[in-house]
């Protein structure tokens, strides 16, 4: 079973970042597959290691992460499986697997990365970015859309080489609606995306941070739009 869950991915060094997710978790792999394309990047999601094998042979991604038990075929036999082809990809383990030995094996089958579970979110997230970034062939990543640009390290906004300073709330729904600039954000995404910082948002709520947001864009040239019913969205304002 495939299950292709793709947000607008990042576009570092002028090309889009595609992630292979491989997990037999189903509840996890949704669960990570959501984030990851919340987060911008490109995500193909499989279960088992026969279709992980298939995939990294037959299509280019810049990341693949990996569990070990899966049905099939071993992860481990999927990463030996990669590297005897001599597939570029960065790979992170992400496995219960967590044994030294276990890791020594991985890392010397040709893993970037190895995380164990249960693991932290956040970590996870920042250890992709680096992942991606290394891939990149960069030092820095960033996302620009008009003067506005959006630091993927430090994930700050500046305008003009100058920081941008926003309330957490309105910081984190800009860089939902920049990491998918042009296309609709629904306000479940959002509330989902924005929960973290509140233990409960209304719609109300929402729609006061996307007001006071489409007063600080406005003069540097961003137009947060309203798709009445469903979401909202973010672009460049038209030139007069």
């Amino acid at each position: 079973m495939v299950h292709n869950a793709r947000g607008a991915p990042i576009l570092v060094g002028g090309g889009p970042m595609r992630i292979l997710l491989v997990e037999d978790n189903l509840p996890l792999a949704e669960a990570l597959a959501t984030l990851l394309a919340g987060a911008g990047y490109a995500v193909d999601t499989v279960h088992d290691g026969a279709s992980a094998e298939a995939f990294a042979a037959a299509e280019a991604f810049d990341l693949v992460i990996l569990d070990l038990n899966l049905p099939q075929m071993d992860g481990l036999a999927v990463l030996r499986a990669m590297r005897a082809r001599a597939n570029p990809a960065a790979v992170l383990i992400l496995t219960a697997r967590g044994t030294p030995e276990e890791r020594v094996k991985g890392l010397d089958l040709g893993a970037d990365d190895y995380m164990t579970k249960p693991f932290d979110i956040g970590e996870f997230e920042a250890r992709v970015r680096s992942l991606l970034r290394r891939q990149a062939g960069l030092r820095a990543s960033t996302v620009s859309l008009g003067p506005v640009t959006l630091d993927l390290v430090s994930r700050q906004f500046a305008v003009a080489g100058q920081p941008l300073d926003l309330p957490a709330r309105e910081r984190a729904l800009l860089e939902l609606l920049f990491m998918r600039a042009g296309k609709v954000v629904a306000k479940e995404r959002i509330i989902q995306s924005l929960t973290a910082l509140d233990d409960a948002l209304s719609d109300n709520a929402i729609e006061q941070y996307a007001s006071r947001l489409r007063k600080r864009l406005a003069p540097h040239g961003l137009s947060l739009r309203t798709a009445r019913g469903i979401g909202y969205y973010l672009e460049q304002a038209a030139a007069e």
